[in-house]
């Protein structure tokens, strides 16, 4: 996500959950009470395979079988595990000489690798679109590749362009466009004299930066070991915040999806800030919608018209009454698709069907596509809650066994979550002939549960229902049904007491231990010496607040760190630690440096993460604000060890009044030389992001988001004065603005990346 824009520092959560050290007590209680009280929470640890525990790359343990209950619903422990079938090769060691950090506008890779840049802001999609010009005059973004590319996922072509999970050489990118690089409303670089930043905004200029919003796919292909996109391929489409789509699951056809647009509440209009991504096991793309809240607004009186609980929804989601639009786009006309825009109460029904005021209740979850099929609907999987979603990372798949879907709300003091599947998994569906209809099999049913971390190392999933007690009996909230619970994800994990943490953004699974990694990317309202009712001391999984002093100067944590779960041998329960903490070489290692990175590893501001299914690495990328005085953002590759591997730490603090304030923690192993090491440094003001393979492990996508953000609207038409010129200076493409763009990485030497 932007840096400059700063959409993650809203935080609507001022509830009174208590951080995990002051519920330990309570843990033993709360699994028996309320985590074994279903046979959907028993399936829960054996969803997918994700019992693999206490695994290095050279120890490997079997899954374990699905745990069953008694009588009385309490957990048993799990009977003999059976030995997995295959496990994938991880390799023992990164083989690349590190790169250095850089403050240049280039990308940097280590020796004996190269890059192409294939697929830029602007880029075509059909053959009947023009070159872009890159100067501001360009229209026609429908059929243009969108800005901000993000997250995104390769799928294989055979030779003749049919579904192929072993090709290597041609396939699709399927691609989130999250938003755009703006001052003051105006999307300045793709107008020539910079746009309009005043009320109201022309239609023309909301027409656009609506089309650059959504999701793309595009084919590429391999010639001669050099890649492109095929411009006129018959596969490239765009899906925009104005494409219908489906809504799939408890809340479909709900009350609170009911709309003008959608008097039955069965569809809505498009998906927005799309950010992290995942890949289903039959081959679909799902892409999670972030920070769609700021793109709407609501006028000062609107919580007077409502007089009804949806006030306490929209204030938990950001939309408190009065709140402004990030660009002002419900001002562009009286026409339906501005109107959306503003999701005030302005019509006279009883169930919102003259009016946008439910609008916002379609926005928020993860939406499946169909790469390879453009006749397949899109769907909102509302099953798997609504919330600043990034990606969805699936648990080793098991025959027989749920699907276990791991989730991150990316905002300050929010959760993290898993889904776990009603239908079981079966090898046949890895191959199916409907893929969508494999999504409403595995995506629609199932249980939806908020993780709790305690201080000595467990933790609890918390089953989200009317099951549990505690969301039924909820005050500040009366929840109707599952729908309501998966409209208002945030206020059931209120409810339940679930642990605030500092911005969960991209997580992904070992492809051996099964182990689930999500980064923290960082959290200015950790303090040791509360001031706002945002603010929040340090807690065990969240420990660290301090003070950059040498540097831009961030508090609170303003470095973020990893966090890993491993799932537990009863039901519900975890076991965690921190794999790796961000921060400067020369941080007080004490206090901040936990990890003991050197200068080959230190980084800040963790966001996008996934494991190679080929070699077993794991991909790292930054978004930071506050080591850009010394280096740009950066991905590094990683070989973890396991949850445990580590110790425990006490960080001794020392507050205000004098006293003492103790905090342990569970510290992963330091990585080694070999095991952890910055393999890229993007251009000035950008963003690593996104990440996927070839099947081979031989290629990577990487992409780079927002260079130059930095510049100022004024300066548009002084090319000296961008920040970045990239990828420009890189020979990629016409004119000087900077443009996010889609990388491709090659070994020299023909060799997997990494080795």
């Amino acid at each position: 996500m932007s840096k400059s824009n700063n959409f993650n520092d809203e935080n609507s959560n001022t509830s009174e959950n208590p951080t995990f050290d002051s519920v330990l007590e309570q843990r033993l209680i709360n699994r028996r009470r309320f985590l074994g009280m279903s046979l959907s929470g028993a399936a829960a640890l054996g969803g997918m395979g994700l019992g693999l525990v206490g695994c290095s790359s050279g120890e490997i343990l079997p899954p374990p079988v699905s745990p069953t209950a008694t009588p009385s619903g309490s957990p048993v422990p799990s009977p003999t595990p059976t030995p997995p079938v295959a496990v994938n090769p991880i390799m023992a060691s990164l083989g690349f000489t590190a790169v250095g950090k850089s403050l240049l506008d280039k990308v940097v890779i280590p020796a004996g690798y190269s890059y192409q840049v294939i697929y830029a802001l602007g880029d075509p999609l059909t053959a009947s679109t023009p070159a872009y010009k890159n100067d501001g005059s360009d229209s026609d973004y429908e059929n243009r590749a969108g800005d901000h590319h993000d997250g995104m996922e390769y799928f294989g072509l055979d030779a003749a362009g049919k579904p192929s999970s072993s090709g290597i050489e041609r396939g699709l990118l399927a691609m989130n466009h999250e938003a755009t690089t703006d001052e003051t409303r105006s999307s300045f670089f793709l107008y020539a004299n910079g746009g309009t930043s005043t009320l109201p905004r022309p239609a023309a200029e909301v027409d656009k930066e609506v089309a650059i919003h959504g999701l793309s796919v595009v084919e590429i292909k391999a010639t001669n070991k050099k890649w492109a996109t095929v411009q006129a391929s018959a596969f490239n489409r765009r899906v925009t915040p104005l494409s219908e789509v489906e809504i799939a699951g408890p809340a479909r056809g709900n009350a609170l999806l009911k709309t003008k647009y959608s008097a039955d509440g069965t569809k809505t209009r498009g998906t927005i800030n799309n950010c992290g991504t995942g890949k289903t096991p039959w081959g679909t793309f799902l892409s999670g919608e972030e920070n769609w809240n700021g793109y709407f607004s609501r006028v000062t009186a609107d919580d007077t018209a409502r007089a009804d609980k949806s006030v306490v929804a929209l204030k938990r989601y950001g939309r408190s009454a009065g709140s402004v639009s990030r660009h002002g786009w419900e001002t562009g006309g009286s026409d339906d698709k501005y109107a959306r825009w503003n999701i005030s109460k302005l019509g006279t029904s009883g169930d919102g069907t003259d009016d946008y005021r439910n609008e916002l209740n379609g926005q928020g979850y993860i939406i499946e596509m169909d790469a390879y099929d453009k006749t397949k609907a899109l769907k909102k999987r509302t099953a798997l809650g609504r919330f600043a979603h990034e990606s969805a990372a699936f648990g080793l798949l098991v025959v027989g066994q749920p699907l276990t879907v791991y989730l991150g709300d990316d905002s300050k003091n929010e959760y993290m979550y898993k889904f776990v599947s009603k239908a079981l998994w079966s090898a046949a569906d890895a191959n199916p002939a409907d893929r969508m209809a494999t999504g409403d099999k595995y995506l629609n049913e199932g249980t939806l549960y908020v993780a709790k971390f305690n201080a000595d190392g467990t933790g609890e999933w918390v089953e989200l229902s009317l099951n549990n007690p505690l969301v039924k009996n909820y005050t500040t909230y009366t929840f109707a049904d599952q729908a309501d619970i998966c409209v208002n994800t945030r206020l059931a994990g209120d409810a339940v007491g679930a642990t605030k943490m500092d911005r969960p953004e991209w997580g992904g699974v070992h492809p051996v231990t099964g182990e689930y990694y999500q980064t923290l990317t960082k959290n200015e309202n950790r303090n040791i010496n509360p001031v706002k009712s945002t603010d929040l001391v340090p807690d065990s999984a969240n420990p660290r607040a301090y003070t950059d002093s040498d540097g831009i100067g961030g508090k609170g944590n303003p470095n973020g760190h990893i966090i890993r779960t491993k799932e537990g041998t009863t039901v519900g329960a975890f076991n965690w630690d921190v794999y790796v903490f961000g921060a400067e070489a020369d941080a007080d290692k004490a206090m901040i440096n936990l990890s003991n990175l050197t200068d080959d590893q230190d980084m800040s501001s963790p966001d996008g993460l996934a494991f190679s299914p080929s070699t077993g690495i794991c991909w790292i990328q930054t978004d930071d604000g506050y080591y850009t005085d010394v280096t740009n953002c950066m991905m590094l590759a990683a070989i973890p060890g396991k949850v445990g591997d580590g110790a425990s730490k006490t960080l001794s603090y020392t507050k205000a009044d004098g006293t003492k304030l103790d905090v342990a923690t569970k510290v992963g192993a330091a990585p080694a030389a070999d095991k952890l090491k910055r393999f890229l440094v993007g251009p000035k003001d950008c963003e690593i992001t996104g990440l996927c393979e070839t099947p081979d492990g031989k290629a990577i996508f990487i992409n780079i988001q927002h260079p130059g953000e930095g510049t100022k609207m004024a300066d548009v038409a002084d090319p000296s004065k961008y920040t970045s010129q990239w990828p420009s200076n890189a020979g990629y493409g016409a004119g000087k603005r900077p443009r996010s763009a889609t990388i491709v990485i090659t070994k020299d030497d023909g060799g997997r990346i990494g080795s």
